[in-house]
């Protein structure tokens, strides 16, 4: 049986040389390198488009709704007319309570997943839950949001919930993305500390995290984000008051929210693509914004 196996795999490998050999007869490497450039760049010019158009057709519809009236007065009518002054605050509301809560815990996470645990069965455990949270769709972690938060904490339909659960969704992203940056930083900056009597604790904090920043800062951006444009996890959470809220336990609709219910149930068209060019808008910025800000740090870490 074993040499019947045997056989087979070296037949196998005998067909894979060979067609190496004749397609490098047919194509020349020169040519094959050549081609695959030509395929990669065309792959990466289609995405480019593709966002290209969708934003862009969202700003060409959203734009010209957008003045100081529409920015900075209250709905009227259930939003066929006025402005999205409440839902911006709420979204900014929101957003804050999520990063609050996930980013400390999605970074101490990932800290004592790289740097205190080791391999065993409980890590393993762990990273199987992380990955299956960031799997589970979104309208699952409002149910769960409604059914804990809402009703077994009793902490109501509020910008709390809301931000509570967007936390848990945004924690996997920031938990897994920051331990992959702490892992490759280089274990000689680690054994460098070290050697000058830092302690391990001492280690992570002046050393480790500081190399990681980036990365972790990336993660965060991506949890921030996912919070900003998330809809169907606080369609059950956050509740529908069109008020600017005061408190963490006010009613309130973010811009995802306010978009959702302006474009489904048909009542103002133009006014959906300006918030939507708003909530654009302000992923763009946030985006941007946090790029500029960890390439200023990595050129000031590397001396530049």
């Amino acid at each position: 049986m074993g040499e019947d196996i045997y056989e087979y795999s070296a037949d196998i490998g005998k067909r894979y040389f060979y067609g190496g050999l004749t397609l490098n007869r047919i194509i020349s490497p020169k040519y094959a390198q050549k081609i695959m450039n030509v395929v990669f760049w065309g792959v990466g010019i289609l995405a480019v488009a593709i966002l290209v158009i969708v934003i862009g057709y969202i700003l060409y519809h959203g734009l010209p709704q957008i003045n100081l009236t529409f920015l900075f007065t209250s709905p009227i009518n259930d939003g066929r007319s006025g402005g999205i002054f409440p839902m911006i605050i709420s979204t900014f509301y929101i957003t804050i309570v999520a990063l609050v809560v996930a980013a400390p815990l999605g970074v101490m996470a990932a800290i004592f997943l790289a740097e205190y645990s080791g391999e065993n069965n409980f890590v393993k455990s762990i990273r199987f839950a992380t990955e299956t949270l960031a799997s589970v769709p979104s309208i699952v972690f409002g149910l769960f949001g409604l059914a804990f938060f809402v009703v077994f904490l009793q902490i109501g339909f509020s910008v709390l919930s809301g931000g509570l659960t967007l936390a848990m969704m945004a924690i996997p992203t920031i938990l897994r993305t920051s331990e992959v940056a702490i892992e490759t930083v280089p274990q000689s900056y680690k054994e460098g500390s070290m050697a000058l009597g830092s302690s391990k604790w001492q280690t992570i904090y002046r050393v480790v995290i500081p190399a990681a920043i980036p990365g972790i800062m990336t993660g965060i951006l991506l949890g921030m984000a996912r919070a900003v444009e998330e809809t169907a996890a606080i369609l059950y959470t956050v509740g529908a008051s069109f008020s600017v809220p005061v408190s963490l336990f006010d009613s309130a609709t973010p811009l995802s929210l306010h978009l959702y219910n302006l474009a489904v149930e048909g009542i103002s068209l133009p006014n959906a693509y300006g918030t939507a060019a708003v909530l654009v808008i302000i992923i763009l910025i946030i985006t941007v914004t946090t790029n500029y800000m960890v390439e200023r740090y990595t050129k000031k870490m590397m001396g530049r």
